[in-house]
């Protein structure tokens, strides 16, 4: 039965960018391995006496990421106290942004289920990570919490998206398509497991049809994208179940429990007034000229939905090989260099995607930072469209190409593996098959096409995979006619 409750879904994600230091001092950035409270100073330990000074690659790299989401950049922006306690947050205030961020009216475009969905981006605004605190169990049911403020004052960027996600389905999607974005402009490196990339989401239900939003429900602690979609679920489900009993949903901020699969009640939620905003006394506006944004602008790369769309029209690419390198820049950027060294562009695709791909995956590194360079690459699928080697040796050498970085040649002559196409050979080697496999000779003989597949393949073990496919399927029909 089709629900009368319609979820309203938009989601908060905070990236935290890669700088070299802290967003208003001189710490390092990258702050994990680092020994607890070892990574700190007096600024971003929020003393007294200390004054913050504005981190200005922050500030582009914000611009940046703002301008791919189509954002408008206001020429005033200022920083602001967002004042709240928790145990991780030493000032008792963060320094963020609040009524003049540095960009406003945005717009993601990204595709789920073979839709394509826009979604609004209501700011993207910078402020400051808070420390984390490190719970002995689940947050719910811990005994002891230890603080750490090595990540205190990391450069935070907050991306704020309009409710506009109608399905828990549509969230992960939103969010792996902005990762992808961050990925490419270099601004985050998209780490959700170490924390350097975080989503929160907040839901709602109304009545189908109707315009005006219900009580907010925040969402926190999911990530990963599997733990997006569960979470969400949950949080429908549940909420659908309450008005459903014509009980009310209280506006609350909820936790993700991963172990037992459950949204958990963590607080009320706040308003904005609650955080009592103000000017930072400390920090200058900024004011950021038409000059400035039109010099990052012209700076931008290409997107990912435009390289897809370029690798899909320029080299007739499928949708699904297009969209799986375009995964990152570096990744297409490989692509279009194996293209460059000779490979046709179809069989480039099949062979990173697939073969070089799981290779990569299986030893946790990227495709572009692999021993296979890409002239390598193209070396053996050249030497595979032209018949020098079989495909079925050409993943062997692959895998030994991925260990030791040698030519595809070399490996082939070393070894021994170039393919068999002598017909006096291959003639003997079908006799023997044919002689083994007289079932399926006669099925194949008797309009059983399929059989010859089997043939086939025995040809390739008598020969360990050497024997020219192609040749042996010829040899195989003039040794069988049809009845």
């Amino acid at each position: 039965m089709t629900s009368i409750w319609e979820p309203v879904i938009g989601l908060e994600v905070h990236a935290q960018l890669l700088t070299a230091s802290k967003m208003f001092c001189g710490c390092r950035a990258q702050y994990l391995g680092m020994a607890p409270n070892s990574n700190t100073c007096p600024v971003c330990l929020g003393l007294p006496g200390t004054l913050p000074v504005i981190n200005q690659v922050a500030v582009q790299l914000t611009i940046r990421t703002a301008l791919a989401l189509n954002c408008e950049i206001p020429e005033f922006s200022k920083f602001d106290r967002k004042n709240y306690f928790y145990p991780d947050l030493p000032k008792g205030y963060q320094i963020s942004q609040f009524d003049l961020p540095l960009s406003l009216n945005g717009l993601l475009e990204f595709e789920v289920e073979g839709r394509l969905v826009r979604a609004g981006i209501t700011r993207v605004h910078l402020e400051e990570d808070a420390g984390t605190l490190h719970h002995a169990g689940e947050i719910q049911n811990a005994s002891f919490s230890l603080v750490d403020l090595n990540r205190a004052g990391v450069p935070l960027m907050e991306i704020v998206g309009e409710p506009d996600l109608r399905h828990p389905v549509e969230a992960p999607a939103y969010l792996a398509a902005l990762r992808r974005t961050l990925i490419y402009l270099g601004v985050n490196d998209g780490n959700m497991e170490d924390g350097s990339l975080r989503c929160d989401a907040n839901v709602s239900l109304r009545r189908t049809g109707a315009s005006e939003l219900g009580a907010k429900v925040e969402v926190k602690n999911m990530n990963s994208f599997r733990s997006i979609q569960r979470a969400l679920d949950f949080e429908v489900a549940r909420q659908t179940e309450l008005l459903d009993q014509g009980q009310s949903v209280a506006q609350e901020t909820r936790g993700w429990s991963e172990l037992e699969q459950v949204t958990v009640s963590q607080r009320s939620k706040e308003e904005a007034q609650e955080y009592r905003y103000f000017p930072e006394p400390d920090l200058p506006p900024l004011v950021i000229s038409r000059a400035y944004v039109a010099e990052l602008r012209a700076a931008l790369p290409e997107l990912p939905m435009a390289t897809r769309r370029r690798l899909r029209e320029q080299y007739a690419l499928s949708e699904e090989q297009a969209r799986l390198i375009s995964e990152t820049a570096l990744d297409a950027a490989y692509f279009e260099s194996v293209v460059a060294a000779g490979a046709p562009p179809a069989a480039a695709a099949n062979w990173q995607v697939q073969n070089l791909q799981a290779l990569c995956n299986a030893a946790h590194i990227s495709v572009s930072g692999c021993p296979v360079r890409p002239e390598l690459l193209a070396e053996l699928i050249t030497m595979v469209v032209t018949d020098q080697v079989s495909g079925a040796v050409a993943k062997e050498v692959l895998a030994e190409v991925f260990e030791t970085g040698a030519r595809p040649s070399a490996v082939v002559l070393a070894r021994g593996l170039g393919q068999v196409s002598d017909t006096a050979e291959l003639e003997r080697l079908v006799a023997e098959a044919l002689a083994a496999n007289q079932k399926a000779s006669a099925d194949y003989q008797g309009g059983n096409d399929r059989a010859l597949g089997s043939l086939v393949g025995a040809v390739m073990a008598l020969s360990r995979g050497k024997a020219n496919p192609k040749a042996v399927g010829q040899l195989l029909r003039d040794r069988l006619p049809r009845k």
